[in-house]
């Protein structure tokens, strides 16, 4: 079963394509079907199939998490104990916890199925630059 690992670059909080890859390394390996599963190696950071036409989309979705999930120096979060690693750190376990760590995708005709306007992302949760690692697995297929 072919397997490879995506490392990421992250500038902080946002979401970040990588489609590109993903499909150029799918079509490198000539499979017609099967299934690619996606796993992200760090539990402060999520994947999402997303749309990737409208880059406010990227924007409203990091906006609604910020809001929804604020750091740990906002009072609505004085209950949080693990503060150590800085105040975006719970909240980014918590983002994590609440989003996909991995993502199933069909392949069919050499092609991941995604719709016209989906592309796959790293959800990065932190606010300083990090490198993240996904890793890639197809199973089955022809």
């Amino acid at each position: 079963m072919p397997q490879t690992t995506f490392t990421l670059s992250t500038d902080g909080q946002g979401l970040y394509e990588f489609t590109r890859d993903v499909t150029a390394w799918v079509s490198e390996l000539s499979m017609s079907t099967g299934l690619l599963t996606l796993f992200i190696r760090h539990t402060s950071a999520s994947l999402l199939i997303q749309e990737n036409a409208d880059p406010e989309v990227q924007m409203d979705l990091r906006n609604y998490f910020a809001r929804l999930v604020p750091p740990t120096t906002d009072p609505s979060m004085s209950y949080l104990t693990h503060t150590y690693e800085g105040p975006d750190d719970m909240p980014a376990h918590i983002k994590a916890a609440m989003m996909p760590v991995s993502l199933n995708i069909p392949i069919m005709q050499g092609q991941m199925s995604l719709g016209t306007w989906q592309g796959v992302y790293l959800f990065e949760h932190r606010d300083r630059p990090h490198i993240r690692q996904v890793v890639g697995h197809l199973a089955g297929g022809t």
